[in-house]
């Protein structure tokens, strides 16, 4: 088997009108499936990624757990526009570094959803399996 790349990935939320609105509002992803009868999910393009909010009873909060998280890339010439942005709707930056000599590499900064979820933005300078 040879993997070709992701096709999506699912984020649990408790408010799925709350998490859209951050969504799309916050980091300016676009709902491609909104929430149809009761299957509790919404679908979102990010930059050509699909991202699906998934309703949960509780919160199932990344935040509680050392290392989960998702990373969203920007272009070099958005990295300082998107953190200015976040601060400005009142999303605390809760960490922020520029790594390099890793896996992926690049200058990001962490927040959190409304949920908790820790959510990364990076400006991806290289990425050790990229051929």
């Amino acid at each position: 088997m040879k993997i070709t790349g992701l096709a999506h990935f699912t984020i649990p939320v408790t408010d799925l009108k709350r998490s859209q609105a951050f969504y799309e509002d916050v980091l300016g992803m676009e709902v491609v499936q909104p929430e149809r009868g009761k299957n509790g999910m919404v679908f979102l393009d990010a930059g050509g990624d699909c991202v699906i909010l998934a309703k949960v009873d509780a919160p199932i909060s990344t935040a509680r757990v050392q290392n989960i998280h998702h990373a969203f890339k920007v272009t070099h010439e958005d990295y300082v526009q998107a953190r200015d942005e976040l601060q400005k709707k009142n999303v605390p930056i809760v960490f922020e570094e520029d790594r390099q000599n890793g896996a992926v590499n690049g200058p990001r900064f962490y927040f959190h959803d409304p949920d908790g979820n820790v959510l990364e933005i990076i400006d991806l300078t290289s990425y050790i399996g990229a051929a």
